[in-house]
């Protein structure tokens, strides 16, 4: 069964990543791969009660992979951790097929409580280099997680969100579309509700600021002050002096 599932796990990655060229280089230079080799000897001591036991073999994957699983966490087949470094699995996520995980993602718990706390990823879902999906929700088929994203509610089949919160910035893609995209891109032309809030805000402070500008050329114009006639050409004007005090007649 192990073997089987390592020459899925290398057929996998082959076919997802073009800088694979060959299946000895990915056994002996994919951290991915490595990780998972450690998971599952380590997944089937935690269902045996081997718990501690585990928790070491899984302790040792962290050091020599830099990718921490806990043991306890249900993967399915086909798992490719890209570049991997960085990347947390907690003891309650479920993962399911063909799922892709960049370097940096993080599925984590946000409670304290014993029961389901971390995400479940179903069938195809990639998840971007140092996306955080949080809690026990769940990132539904084919859905893509953009890099740096913060997920936090359930994410609807075959949507890419991208933004902190995430939010939905494409649909699903229309049929004949490649199903992998590296990163959980589609292209550089996806828009970002964050991006376009930031150059809706730039365009209405252009606006305030071109605005106040022509309020103190206005004001200006208005208050220049304006010399006496008589100072200006130097010739007798009226006697600028203030009028003499009335006289005292008592």
């Amino acid at each position: 069964m192990l073997f089987k599932s390592l020459q899925e796990d290398i057929v996998s990655i082959r076919s997802r990543d073009p800088a694979a060229h060959s299946t000895l280089e990915v056994i002996l230079c994919y951290p991915g791969l490595h990780a998972l080799i450690f998971y599952r000897m380590a997944h089937w001591c935690w269902q045996n009660g081997l718990r501690v036991l585990g928790r070491f073999i899984s302790h040792v994957a962290k050091i020599f992979t830099g990718i921490e699983i806990h043991p306890g966490a249900t993967i399915g087949r086909r798992l490719f951790i890209d570049h991997g470094t960085g990347v947390v699995i907690g003891e309650t996520a479920i993962i399911g097929d063909d799922v892709t995980l960049y370097h940096g993602v993080t599925l984590g718990g946000t409670s304290l409580h014993k029961g389901k706390r971390h995400p479940t990823l179903e069938d195809g879902v990639i998840i971007g280099s140092g996306a955080q999906v949080l809690g026990p929700i769940t990132v539904s088929k084919g859905a893509r997680v953009g890099a740096n994203a913060v997920v936090l509610t359930d994410v609807p089949p075959g949507v890419t969100m991208v933004g902190i919160p995430a939010r939905m910035a494409m649909r699903k893609p229309k049929p004949g579309e490649a199903e992998f995209c590296a990163y959980g891109l589609v292209d550089d032309t996806m828009p970002d509700p964050v991006a376009r809030a930031i150059d809706s805000l730039r365009t209405q402070v252009d606006a305030l600021l071109a605005r106040v500008a022509e309020l103190e050329a206005e004001r200006d114009g208005a208050v220049t002050p304006r010399l006496p006639t008589a100072l200006v050409d130097g010739e007798e004007g009226e006697d600028l002096d203030p009028p003499p005090q009335a006289a005292n007649l008592q």
